[in-house]
């Protein structure tokens, strides 16, 4: 990748529990434009392992940072962690009235179909652009990386981790949606990123990626919180597809029901430390 699309511009720093909570933009390849992304890099030479977070719809960047309560116990572990933009925002980049679809709602997968394929390529900004621009501006190691996110970002957590074990060694997610197939979200979503044809959206989905042998034998364990009391549990999140997509392929899954949380940030900040620990672990 050319070197000015590398290059991380630190928009604001702030000290954080001995470390630094950098605000960054960098033009990506992958969707045409600039993007935003969060670090968190500890106090120490490094290199860290690194966790990077993926944000559910409506959010940026701004709201793991500020919401999450992460960076204490991230701290304490070691441990970096990115947490990107949930879309291609900007002047030429198309967009929806609709919550759940355009700028807000990129979904982690490379759009196909117009009007979004010229900027809608989350799939690959995360896989590389994000990645590398990480790489070449912070101590970050990149044999230790792990991948968490929450809603749609849970979603784009599992699939990215499945399909690039390469890339990941550790992978976990709150209330993720765990087969976008089978939930209004998804299917709006991919209907519009990658057509009418279902074939094409079974390479975004967790829980058939899982039926189908994705990472094999990649990752020791998977671990997702699921609150009892979120109000898109029924209709979209479905998390005991991905449960008996992980018995039928002897994949160890920590499927954590959660009595009484819902869907907000008030529940990732409860339990956000033991998935840190969780990937630190994984991570060494």
């Amino acid at each position: 990748m050319r070197a000015d699309l590398l290059k991380v511009e630190e928009i604001t720093a702030h000290r954080c529990f001995g470390g630094t909570v950098s605000i960054c933009r960098h033009a990506s390849a992958a969707v045409g434009g600039d993007m935003r992304f969060s670090v968190f890099v500890p106090e120490g030479k490094g290199p860290f392992p690194v966790l990077t977070w993926l944000s559910g719809l409506t959010c940026t960047e701004d709201n793991f940072t500020v919401k999450a309560g992460a960076y204490g116990e991230a701290a304490a572990l070691g441990l970096m962690v990115v947490a990107p933009d949930t879309s291609p925002r900007g002047e030429g980049v198309a967009d929806d009235e609709a919550y759940d679809l355009g700028q807000g709602a990129g979904f982690y997968i490379d759009a196909t179909e117009k009007p979004w394929a010229p900027h809608f390529k989350m799939e690959s900004y995360v896989t590389r652009d994000l990645r590398e621009a990480v790489l070449a501006d912070f101590p970050a190691d990149e044999k230790r990386q792990g991948l968490s996110g929450h809603s749609m970002g849970g979603h784009g957590a599992l699939t990215l981790a499945l399909k690039y074990p390469e890339l990941y060694r550790s992978v976990s997610a709150f209330a993720p949606i765990v087969s976008p197939t089978r939930c209004p979200w998804g299917e709006k979503a991919f209907t519009a990123y990658l057509g009418a044809d279902r074939k094409a959206w079974a390479a975004h989905d967790a829980a058939l990626l899982m039926e189908g042998g994705a990472a094999r034998d990649a990752f020791d364990d998977i671990l997702i919180d699921q609150g009892l009391g979120d109000n898109f549990l029924a209709e979209q999140l479905k998390p005991e597809l991905f449960e008996e997509a992980c018995e039928k392929a002897g994949q160890k899954l920590t499927l954590r029901f959660q009595d009484g949380y819902d869907h907000s940030y008030f529940f990732i900040q409860s339990f956000i430390a033991d998935h840190l620990n969780f990937h630190r672990e994984r991570l060494g």
